[in-house]
Order: C-alpha cells, then sequence, then structure tokens
C-alpha cells in the first residue's frame, strides 16, 4: 500500500465489494434447489433462470472488467481499429438466436451440462470428446487470468499495490462460488451490470465538458495519433479485410467458451434464449460508449505507464474520489462475475468429459458436484497464480490464442444439430489441422491473431482463427468424404 490512497475512493469500494460478497453467499439460499450436490444445480442453477437473469448473467459473462479496461486501451493505442468489438458483438446475436436454442433443447432433452457433452452424445468419440472439452478449459484459464489484469489496473488506481489484495478478493471469490455455484454469479451480476450502466453513462455526458466537448475529444486524439505516428481515427490501408475478419471471427468463437455456454445452458428455455437474443446488444451500445473513454484520454492529456491504465486514471484525475472509488468497484466486481463463470464452465468441463469419463464412470450426482467445486477452486487458484509469478503478456498472447483455438470446437459442437453427415474421425482430423495449424500461424506472426496473405495482387490482413477454421472444415470434409462410413452413434 502506498500513500495515494484516496479514503472517499477506498471507503465506497469497500462498501459495494463487502454487498456483493454477501450477495454471494446469499445466493446459496436464493431460488433454493432441495440440494446443491448435483451438478445441474451447483455448475447450472437448476437450468432454471428466466429472460431477466440470463440477460444478466450472460451480458456479466460477456462484457468482463477486462473488456472495460482492454477496449478503451486499444482505441486509445490505435484509433477507430480498436472499435471491432462493436460489429462483433451485433453480429453474435443472430448466430445466437438461430443456434443456441437447438443446443440448449439437445443439452436440455439429454441431461448434457457442456460442449463435450453434446459432441459425445452425437458422435459417440471419446476422442473428439477430449478434443472439445480440453480446447475450452485452455481457452478459459487466460481469459480468467485478465479479469485479475482488469481488477489489478483498478487496485493500482486506488493505491493497493502488491499481491494481497488480489489475492483476498479472489479468496473471497472462490468460497462464495464454491458454496452457491452459478446462482452466486447469476445474482451478482444485477448489481454489477446496474453499477456499470450508471458508470458508462455518466462518463460519457460529464467528461466532455470537461474536455471541452466531443470536438475536441476526437481533434485531440487524432492530433495524437498523427504526432506518434500509428493509429487512425478511421481504418485506412488493409485494415479494412482485417477488421471484417476479426469481427466476424470473434462472434463466431464468442458462444464456444465455457462461460457463455454455460449461461445458455442454464436458461430455462429456447424462448427465453431468442429473447436475450433480441435484448443483448444493448450491452453493444455500452460498449460503444466505453470505447470512446480511449480517445478521451487523449484529450485529457494523461500520462500512462501503461495503455490500460487509461480508463481507472481518467476517473481518478476527472472525479470526485466517491464516484471513483464507485466506478472502480463497478470494474472489480465485474472481474468476479465473469471469472466465477468461467471457473464453473472449467470445472464443469474437467468433471464431465475427464473425471467422469475417465477416472470414475460411475460417480454419484453428489461426487460429479463435489469435483466440480474443487475444481473450480483449482482453476481460479492458477490464474491467481499466473498474474503474480508470469509476465502480464504470457497471459494476453494466451488469450489471444485462446480465441483461435476455442473456434476450432464450432464444427464439433454446431454441425451435428443440423446433420449427421459428418462423422468423428472426420472432425477430430479437422480439429487437430486447426489447432495446431491456427497456433503455428500466430506463433509465426509474433503472437498477433492476424495473418499477412498475398494472392498475387495486394496483400491484406486476415484473422487466423477464420483461416485455421476454414482449414478445419476443409479437412474435415475431405476426411469424411474418403473415409468409410461408419454407424452413427448418439448417447
Amino acid at each position: 500500500m502506498t500513500t495515494d490512497i484516496n479514503p472517499a475512493a477506498l471507503a465506497v469500494f469497500i462498501f459495494f465489494f463487502v454487498l456483493v460478497t454477501i450477495l454471494g453467499f446469499v445466493a446459496a439460499r436464493w431460488r433454493k434447489p432441495e440440494t446443491l450436490a448435483h451438478i445441474d444445480e451447483w455448475g447450472l442453477g437448476g437450468r432454471s433462470f428466466g429472460t431477466w437473469i440470463t440477460w444478466f448473467l450472460v451480458g456479466g459473462d460477456f462484457y468482463t472488467a477486462y473488456t472495460v479496461i482492454a477496449v478503451p486501451a486499444l482505441v486509445y493505442t490505435v484509433g477507430a481499429y480498436g472499435f471491432f468489438a462493436l460489429p462483433y458483438t451485433i453480429v453474435v446475436y443472430p448466430f445466437v438466436f438461430m443456434v443456441m436454442p437447438v443446443l440448449w433443447k439437445r443439452a436440455r432433452d439429454f441431461g448434457y451440462v457442456t460442449a463435450g457433452d453434446v459432441v459425445h452424445g452425437q458422435y459417440g468419440s471419446r476422442g473428439l470428446e477430449l478434443a472439445v472439452a480440453a480446447t475450452g478449459v485452455i481457452a478459459t484459464m487466460p481469459y480468467i487470468a485478465l479479469q485479475l489484469v482488469g481488477m489489478t489496473a483498478v487496485l493500482k488506481a486506488l493505491g493497493l499495490h502488491g499481491e494481497l489484495p488480489l489475492a483476498i478478493a479472489f479468496i473471497v471469490l472462490a468460497l462464495y462460488t464454491y458454496s452457491a455455484g452459478l446462482r452466486a454469479p447469476a445474482l451478482i451480476a444485477f448489481v454489477k451490470d446496474i453499477m456499470i450502466y450508471i458508470v458508462v453513462i455518466a462518463a460519457v455526458a460529464l467528461i466532455p465538458s470537461k474536455l471541452g466537448g466531443y470536438a475536441n475529444v476526437f481533434a485531440s486524439a487524432d492530433a495524437a495519433f498523427q504526432a506518434k505516428g500509428s493509429g487512425n481515427l478511421l481504418l485506412v490501408g488493409n485494415q479494412y479485410v482485417a477488421y471484417a475478419t476479426l469481427a466476424f471471427g470473434s462472434a463466431l468463437a464468442a458462444f464456444m467458451y465455457p462461460h457463455t455456454l454455460t449461461g445458455i445452458f442454464a436458461s430455462n428455455s429456447g424462448r427465453t434464449i431468442r429473447k436475450n437474443a433480441i435484448l443483448l446488444p444493448a450491452y453493444t451500445l455500452l460498449l460503444g460508449l466505453l470505447a470512446l473513454l480511449g480517445y478521451m484520454g487523449h484529450a485529457a492529456n494523461l500520462q500512462l505507464d501503461n495503455a490500460t491504465d487509461v480508463v481507472p486514471t481518467l476517473f481518478k484525475t476527472l472525479f470526485s474520489g466517491w464516484f471513483s472509488g464507485f466506478a472502480f468497484a463497478a470494474i472489480a466486481i465485474g472481474a468476479l462475475v465473469p471469472a466465477a463463470v468461467m471457473s464453473i464452465g472449467a470445472a464443469n468441463l474437467f468433471t464431465r468429459n475427464f473425471w467422469k469419463a475417465y477416472v470414475n464412470p460411475q460417480v454419484s450426482d453428489a461426487g460429479e458436484a463435489k469435483v466440480a467445486k474443487m475444481t473450480s477452486l483449482v482453476v481460479k487458484v492458477g490464474a491467481l497464480l499466473v498474474i503474480i509469478f508470469l509476465p502480464t503478456q504470457f497471459a494476453l498472447d494466451l488469450q489471444l490464442l485462446g480465441g483461435v483455438w476455442i473456434l476450432q470446437t464450432l464444427p464439433a459442437l454446431v454441425f451435428g444439430l443440423y446433420t449427421n453427415w459428418f462423422r468423428a474421425p472426420a472432425l477430430l482430423a479437422g480439429w487437430f489441422v486447426g489447432f495446431f495449424g491456427g497456433t503455428m500461424l500466430v506463433w509465426d506472426a509474433g503472437w498477433k491473431p492476424l495473418h499477412l496473405i498475398s494472392l498475387g495482387g495486394e496483400p491484406f490482413t486476415v484473422y487466423t482463427g477464420l483461416l485455421a477454421l476454414a482449414a478445419n472444415i476443409a479437412v474435415a470434409v475431405a476426411v469424411n468424404a474418403v473415409a468409410p462410413a461408419r454407424t452413427a452413434v448418439r448417447a
């Protein structure tokens, strides 16, 4: 701890953190089932969440603390290119509207808890199930770590340094998630999302008035980009293809992650999911407003050691202590909700698609729930250790890879909902090529998820995840066409 602590900001922050901690433990009694010793109840909230709960839960784990920190930071650094998150969060909802109710029905009808369950039920292949489950777990781990990056930026702005405050926050998170399961982040998401809306609306309404209006905000950002020779207010050159493919690929990948699928499987009906596909774009409006804070950082002439400090520094500089504390609490809680859902999603995958599949096939319902609870603790501790002992860039690189990786599970998970033509060996071969080929392309590009392509004319840049997915599907089609057909197995 240092002497730059603002007592008012810290007091407000602690108040709201204690409030959500209490809510986390109260959640064990909220919509209380006969028992939480069942993975359906602990890991999916009894599959009983209606429209509003699902809206807050999915929005809460889709728009995370790292989103609040990283999107404005990217806009602050590169300008218009950082707005790719807006079209992708628009494109994703038609996909959700069409596909997710079908997936939800399959999961509900057969008692599936994870994407791995769905794949094994469709194809009867333990190898393909394990590939999908393992991809989900390893793609989620750095995502959880990045929530800690967002929380670290907030704690730093509060004047709290070192690992102890971060460790305390995640110990508290681990305890109430262990106790209440998915009900805890679902209940906390109500408070978190309302706070985030208040913070962002207040910021975009009041900060420009302190900086000479939006005309000055954009002019200052443009001047800053020109002065440093990088970044633009508008897309330029070959950014158009990169922007479009990154947005489209990210949209396809978004609901392949275990945490977003957990919110889908926890819904009480396909109609609830369709309603949410209609309502959730309200968060896209919020994200667009939030991204503008990156431009405001230039107008405020902030002196930053790291671009990820732009949002906390803006609030600390331009607002009173109590409102800064409120904003920091909103962002910190925005780390707890998705981190909880992510750890639950990863724990469900490990329990169902590894422990039950290979270690103890006869495990009881209570035993499943216990393994999932313990695994969720291990996942959180692992993410905390990554942030404490490894460079933040390590988690950033892995998260970029995570998007490429999780996209490779789409053919196995989605194609089987509509056709029985594909077979497990073909999909597994496609996954292998997409997963490892995509990894090599990202590594070859210096850990950037974009790849330069030249087809004889002017070269252009494409999102690596889409290239890997195209190779994945092409290999799956080719292998399926030449491999001998076998009777499909549906568990």
